[in-house]
């Protein structure tokens, strides 16, 4: 994902300023973060470091005694230099199928390249013509009643649908978002996937370079593209009404989050009734 004109990083996390004036919008990913439980990334910090450890073996069990402080920071940044390392390539590989599909010059990125390639053979393999069948990429979603914004990749023509009457493939319109990966397999999605996508294609309004707006594109499929180095897939996701009110649910939770404070008072016991000094009859 590039960074979006109107995209902004807060304490809590990404939000979108409103070009209209409004008050600021959550942004998606914002949403899935913070409102949906994210059960995969503990598991792959936890192995990214054990694997590490085990590389660099000899040296921790020299520094473990007499570089400990240091050796922990080192340790406690494993995952989190590969996952900004992760992001970083990303929004390089967005970036480049963006100025691809515009057909406007681009950088040159030997780390990239395997991933453009893939999409390229993903355009030939589909027919697709990019001045006819790519209408939108890299829009700005707004849902300003409910409150959040987000950045779809781009909405495309294939031909998946199918006119009986003559025997022949259809274009159909299609919202689709680009996922990046070196280690996952091309086939490989994750269900909160399926929000997201239900987040964009219901949302209001679409924004457009001039700060202009039109209605979100009527689309009839959307899914996910997963380019890799040396392979690439299409899967259909079902960003459908009920994968958006499943988001509702989780922008609910990320709003009273973000506006929860952070700490509460703690309760002290009542204090004791004075000791009377009346005696007793």
């Amino acid at each position: 994902m590039t960074d979006p004109k109107y995209a902004r990083e807060t304490e809590n996390g990404r939000y979108y300023l409103d070009p209209a004036g409004g008050p600021d919008l959550v942004s998606v990913t914002n949403v899935l973060s913070v409102g949906v439980a994210k059960h995969a990334i503990p598991p792959w910090a936890v192995k990214l470091t054990a694997e590490w450890v085990l590389e660099h073996r000899i040296e921790v069990a020299r520094r473990a005694v007499n570089d400990r402080t240091e050796l922990l920071r080192e340790m406690k940044a494993v995952h989190r230099d590969a996952s900004e390392k992760a992001k970083n390539l990303g929004s390089r590989i967005h970036h480049r199928a963006h100025m691809m599909a515009l057909g406007a010059p681009y950088p040159a990125d030997a780390e990239v390249d395997p991933y453009a390639r893939q999409l390229v053979l993903f355009w030939q393999r589909w027919s697709i013509d990019l001045d006819e069948d790519i209408l939108a990429a890299e829009m700005t979603f707004l849902h300003r009643r409910l409150g959040y914004a987000g950045t779809g990749d781009v909405v495309m023509l294939l031909r998946t649908g199918w006119r009986r009457i003559r025997g022949q493939r259809v274009k159909q319109p299609w919202l689709v978002d680009y996922k990046t990966s070196a280690t996952r397999p091309a086939s490989s999605v994750y269900p909160e996937y399926t929000l997201q996508l239900a987040a964009l294609r219901f949302a209001e309004t679409v924004l457009l370079p001039d700060d202009s707006e039109l209605p979100v594109p009527r689309v009839q499929h959307t899914g996910i593209l997963n380019l890799r180095r040396r392979s690439h897939a299409l899967v259909p996701m079902p960003g459908n009404r009920s994968a958006h009110r499943a988001f509702r649910g989780a922008l609910e939770t990320t709003k009273w989050l973000h506006s929860a404070p952070t700490a509460y008072p703690a309760l002290l016991p009542p204090a004791a009734d004075a000791p009377t000094t009346r005696k007793a009859a």
